[in-house]
């Protein structure tokens, strides 16, 4: 029998042990043993939860129990869920984890402290929830060098965007609506700055390139300052504005950053709407493999988590190679990186001309301009742009 026990009992806890229980037999079957939860930790009471006999408020009681064989953990943040991972490995049991700022930020160590225990880190929930991304990206994508990762990383933000085109609604009026549905936090700030995606793109950057991407050296630009303005004139043109992740390959290193971009109406990733979330990783022999879904949620989150349990207790020979090295060397600006900006202007096409040469117009109206820029990189960018009265500026994808 392997006895499992749930570190926090939110929305994502709360569906891992839906799961286990609803899905048990199948679950039992597919790993040849018999899969029990055991504990769930939490500092509060449940008294009329069908689980309330598994409850406990001191982590000690998990680490100290030799029949635990696997914590997932589900606290969030960096903190307490660090401390308690830790513990949890250095006691011989191999945790699962749908915590994407701990992984960002201490995966590397947590999983080499694993490795030395001779148990496993697994953190397939932390990016993308229900969707499979990082099990294909280090198993079916093996024999590929990753070049790119681009991604809608979030779904909250997706949400507000997907809400501001169709409804014609406001950053402000879009949010609001998000939170009512329950997709959105009280405190969005990590939706949407574009925190939550810069952890989900370090990591993926991470395993697709085998090297540690510092999170605090990653550019995150959310959308909070977007300008309806701008999701209009983008739309007439063509285009759909998406906050976008994104790792790129380059000759002298790698590279990683959010932002919302500019998107091509039949790029794939332009008609990915309201909370869902997708993938498109491009390999030097597969060319573009998308991957989309749901990619937040309680069930789609516990489905990831579960398979991840499923995972450990297999032992696959390979768990202990998947990873990365702490080497944060080769990691280059993204302002470096040559790409097309769309800029909006208080000014006249003359004025985009005289600092820009060659643009293409998008609008002109009541005394502002928009237009792209040819290929150039951030840094060039911002410098011709010094002289104008700047509205907005956005990358665009492709």
């Amino acid at each position: 029998m392997v006895n499992v026990a749930i570190l926090g009992f939110g929305t994502v806890g709360s569906g891992v042990a839906e799961v286990l229980t609803t899905n048990g037999g199948l679950i039992d079957q597919r790993v040849e043993n018999l899969v029990r939860l055991k504990y769930i930790l939490d500092v509060r009471d449940f008294p009329d939860s069908p689980y309330r006999d598994c409850f406990v408020k001191d982590f000690g009681v998990i680490e100290s129990d030799p029949e635990v064989d696997i914590v997932v953990e589900t606290i969030g943040g960096a903190t307490v869920a660090l401390d308690f991972t830790t513990r949890a490995l250095k006691a011989g049991k191999s945790v699962v984890s749908s915590n994407k700022e701990l992984v960002a930020n201490h995966g590397y160590e947590l999983l080499q402290l694993a490795k030395a225990n001779g148990v496993s880190y697994l953190f397939e929930a932390s990016v993308g929830g229900g969707i499979p991304i990082l099990r294909p990206l280090t198993n079916c994508l093996a024999a590929n060098e990753v070049e790119q990762i681009t991604g809608i990383l979030n779904g909250t933000t997706n949400y507000i965007l997907t809400r501001m085109v169709r409804a014609g609604a406001t950053f402000a009026d879009a949010l609001r609506e998000a939170q009512e549905k329950g997709y959105a936090e009280a405190d969005p700030t990590a939706d949407v700055e574009g925190i939550d995606a810069g952890r989900k793109i370090c990591i993926l950057a991470d395993l697709a390139f085998g090297r540690q991407v510092d999170p605090a050296a990653v550019p995150m630009e959310g959308i909070s300052r977007l300008s309806l303005d701008d999701v209009r004139i983008a739309q007439r043109a063509g285009y759909r504005i998406k906050l976008l992740g994104r790792a790129l390959r380059l000759g002298s290193g790698r590279t990683a950053y959010v932002a919302p971009h500019l998107v091509p109406e039949d790029h794939p990733l332009a008609n990915v709407e309201d909370v869902f979330n997708a993938v498109v990783v491009k390999g030097n022999a597969t060319g573009e493999v998308m991957f989309y879904g749901r990619g937040a949620g309680e069930m789609p989150t516990a489905s990831a988590c579960v398979a991840d349990v499923m995972e450990a207790l297999q032992a696959s020979p390979r768990r202990e190679e998947i990873g990365w090295e702490a080497d944060p060397e080769g990691f280059v600006a993204p302002q470096t990186v040559p790409l097309r900006h769309y800029f909006r202007i208080r000014g006249s096409l003359a004025d985009a001309v005289g600092a820009f040469g060659q643009v293409e117009v998008l609008s002109e109206d009541s005394g502002m301009t928009a237009f792209l820029t040819e290929p150039v990189s951030g840094g060039e960018a911002a410098e011709k742009a010094a002289a104008l009265a700047v509205l907005a500026r956005l990358p665009v994808l492709g």
